[in-house]
């Protein structure tokens, strides 16, 4: 979803009540959609977060034994 499509519904929820019920099931069907595309890809760059701390620390560990 872009930030357009965003400021498109940002506008659409201003007049909520005057919205007829199949404009609120589309906005929820892409709200959901957003949320579950969002909530998946905070997870994966979790795993890769945790990963690239992994990899720094077992590097920065080896550098440390010879440093000393």
């Amino acid at each position: 979803m872009t930030k357009q499509d965003i400021e498109i519904i940002l506008e659409e929820v201003k007049d909520l009540v005057n919205l007829p019920n199949n404009k609120l099931i589309s906005l929820m069907d892409k709200l959901s959609t957003e949320f579950d595309e969002t909530k998946n890809s905070i997870i994966d760059l979790s795993y890769h977060l945790d990963n690239v701390e992994a990899l720094y620390n077992k590097i920065l560990n080896e550098y440390e034994k010879r440093s000393k």
